[in-house]
């Protein structure tokens, strides 16, 4: 599988690795092209989900979806990347060919605040329409720095104090 990728999609390939299961990091302008052939020619037409992912400790850009995808008449799995810097959190959506995409784009957004281009509704899924911030990007610290009320030995950590 990873050699046919490699063969066949070799402008939009940043780098491949192989893991559980090949894992293959695209340019994010090529999301829509290199899904919707894999869609169209490899039969590659089952996503079993979509999410972001944030790394702020990494060479920008930090800002990602990872796409877990599923041929089942060669029962072949594969993993897509693509990144974004956080100043442009966008990226295509993909519910124009997997209909599955719809409320993971949408909790995606929801969670990291990466914008999906074409989305038929794009809004809020789980928090409040009110939040003005994306509670599982890396940018806050796990918890307030004030809290008293617990111990940090009991979890494991060594105290802040």
């Amino acid at each position: 599988m990873i050699e046919l990728f490699k063969s066949s999609f070799s402008d939009h390939i940043i780098s491949v690795e192989e893991s559980d299961m090949p894992t293959i990091v695209i340019k994010k302008s090529s999301v829509l092209p290199v899904l919707t052939r894999l869609f169209k020619e490899f039969n590659v037409q089952f996503l079993t989900d979509l999410c972001g992912i944030h790394f702020p400790d990494q060479t920008p850009p930090v800002l990602g979806v990872v796409y877990h995808l599923h041929g089942l008449v060669a029962n072949q799995r594969l993993r897509i990347k693509a990144f974004t810097p956080v100043s442009d959190p966008s990226f295509p959506s993909v519910t124009s060919l997997y209909s599955s995409a719809n409320w993971m784009e949408r909790e995606t957004y929801d969670f990291f605040g990466i914008i999906f281009e074409g989305h038929p509704n794009l809004k809020r899924i789980l928090n409040e329409d009110s939040m003005d911030y994306f509670p599982m990007r890396k940018e806050y610290p796990l918890e307030e720095a004030s809290r008293t009320d617990k111990n940090d030995a009991m979890f494991g950590r060594e105290s802040q104090s």
